[in-house]
């Protein structure tokens, strides 16, 4: 019997998507303006609990417009994990700040805040803490070093919509926070991205960034050297539907990591299996389910899961280690090993709406029948 292939991501499209993008296209606000972009940022600054959404063409641009809103540019050094998607990164980059990566903690493996505080010079102007897989960074801990530092802490909370920390959704914990609407995240836009804020002036400048910098109060008029970063009416109608069913499509993001949890548990010792882990005090949202072996099985099982039609993913590369970003100077010196550690040795799982119990069944028995070869 030949088994369906299974995919890491599918988005889910069964509510009001194909209605809403087929409203704008008849009412032929197809481009940057139109009702579903102002409902889209009005419905998503409520879901974040912040006064300002704004929505951007992806979540990569939605950083660098919010470094830029800040003013970070050459000479300035952003604090960034090195366990983290490229982007988090190259943002930076854009500005001609410069990331310093530091290490991550191998328990929900985010960002190290000890290694943060560390990492901290005259040159540092933010804190970027990156939820990462789902379940937010630590915060508390990261917004009092900021503090104390008068550092800012900004969130790039892509892969975490809707993650809380002590019963506050991300998205407005920091002075800012950016999201991604890839088609593989929670919400989807197919691309798009969104930054989030409470700062009334800070909002006025990304709008003003975002749309070419034209003067909000005279047409055509462009004091400062801005970008076209902005989101599409037909994106942003599917960001309506899809944020109508936000619980319900987090509610399966948790059922499934639940699921993957209650098949392999009992194993793990045997195994040398490792599950994610959620701290006390956060709330993750399971982006992706995510599992840890031992270093040396780690491809082999991949390859194993791949002949079962079971696509994965490994984790990222750490920052690092990637030809760029190679140079110690990156890291200040400093060994990474809990950030190597995590890329040598992390699998992404199938993590899809539509996957069943049945699909969970096959999918824990082949890791287990590949981790026993």
């Amino acid at each position: 019997m030949t088994h369906p292939h299974l995919p890491v991501a599918q988005p889910d499209l069964g509510g009001n998507e194909l209605a809403y993008v087929s409203q704008a296209i008849q009412e032929g606000w197809i481009s940057s303006t139109g009702r579903f972009l102002n409902r889209f940022e009005a419905d998503f600054a409520r879901f974040c609990g912040v006064r300002h959404a704004l929505a951007c063409a992806n979540g990569t641009v939605a950083i660098h417009l919010l470094l830029l809103g800040m003013g970070i540019g050459p000479g300035d050094e952003v604090i960034v994990p090195s366990f983290t998607y490229v982007a988090s990164a190259n943002a930076v980059t854009y500005t001609g700040a410069r990331p310093v990566f530091v290490d991550s903690e191998p328990v929900t493996w985010n960002l190290d805040a000890d290694t943060v505080e560390a990492a901290i010079t005259p040159h540092t102007r933010a804190i970027m803490a990156v939820h990462l897989y789902g379940h937010p960074a630590p915060m508390a801990r990261l917004l009092e070093i900021g503090r104390r530092h008068g550092i800012s802490v900004i969130e790039d909370a892509a892969e975490a919509h809707g993650a809380k920390v002590e019963g506050k959704t991300v998205g407005g914990l920091g002075l800012a926070a950016t999201f991604s609407f890839y088609g593989n995240k929670i919400l989807t836009t197919g691309e798009g991205g969104m930054v989030t804020t409470d700062d009334d002036a800070l909002a006025a400048r990304l709008r003003q960034l975002r749309g070419q910098g034209m003067d909000p109060e005279r047409r055509y008029w462009f004091p400062i050297v801005g970008y076209n970063y902005r989101l599409t009416n037909l994106a942003a109608a599917l960001g309506c539907a899809q944020l109508e069913r936000a619980e319900e499509l987090i509610s399966h993001r948790l059922r499934i990591a639940h699921g993957y949890r209650e098949r392999l548990a009992p194993h793990a010792e045997r195994l040398g299996l490792q599950l994610a882990s959620e701290a006390p005090w956060a709330s993750s949202v399971h982006w992706l389910s995510c599992i840890r072996v031992p270093a040396a099985k780690r491809d082999p099982l991949m390859a194993f899961l791949a002949e079962h039609q079971i696509e994965t993913r490994p984790f990222f590369p750490p920052m690092h280690r990637l030809p760029m970003y190679s140079d110690p100077s990156f890291r200040q010196g400093r060994p990474l090993p809990v950030a190597e550690e995590l890329g040598d040795t992390g699998i992404n799982l199938p993590t899809y709406t539509g996957l069943g119990n049945a699909d969970l069944d096959r999918i824990c028995q082949a890791i287990i029948a590949g981790l026993e070869r």
